[in-house]
């Protein structure tokens, strides 16, 4: 299966897959200790990159996985505090914020951008008032989904609780593969009725 026949479920499967070393990183954090703990969200980051080359699946989210493991595991080697390998993660909210606010501001919300074309939408989608407004509210949605998760995270953070960290993690894909799933779905319908 290509990248682009990839449903947003199977989508949403990878982004959960994605999540898998931080439940292992809990778990034996919480049964050991620290370096266990590290070896062991390490080495199933890796089994995860493997099992996907063996199965010569798409390797987009693998790699993806494999690197934000890896950083992760880094950072809280580096400080020897079990929270730290959730501060990476809790970063990237920020920047999609930022990435989200910005393309409002310019008049081409991200999930137009992102997702246009696989629905079969116009080129001149930013210009079609209806078409235009579902993407700006899907990624006003988003940059509310990323505020809500970062304030999450630093409260957690702060409060030294992993596995709540773990906990929104895990969470975070199935959420944003369902925003992804209602962008296609009323982008779709909006584009249908004019056509």
């Amino acid at each position: 299966m290509s990248s682009e026949q990839k449903s947003p479920l199977s989508r949403g499967i990878g982004l959960l897959a994605t999540a898998v070393p931080s439940v292992v990183f809990v778990v034996v954090n919480n049964a050991s200790s620290l370096w266990p703990a590290l070896a062991w969200a390490t080495a199933t980051a890796l089994g995860l990159f493997l099992y996907r080359l063996l199965r010569r699946e798409p390797l987009k989210q693998a790699v993806i996985g494999l690197a934000i493991a890896a950083v992760c595991a880094g950072v809280a080697a580096i400080t020897g505090d079990a929270r730290d390998f959730f501060l990476a993660p809790a970063l990237i909210p920020v920047a999609a914020m930022l990435v989200c606010i910005g393309s409002l501001i310019i008049r081409k919300p991200l999930t137009g951008v992102l997702f246009n074309r696989v629905v079969g939408g116009p080129a001149d989608w930013h210009e079609q008032q209806r078409l235009s407004r579902i993407y700006a509210i899907t990624t006003a949605t988003a940059v509310a989904i990323n505020v809500v998760n970062f304030g999450l995270q630093a409260m957690f953070y702060l409060a030294d609780a992993p596995a709540v960290l773990a906990a929104i993690h895990v969470a975070t894909g199935p959420v944003f593969a369902t925003l992804v799933a209602a962008t296609l779905f009323f982008a779709r319908k909006e584009i249908t009725r004019y056509s």
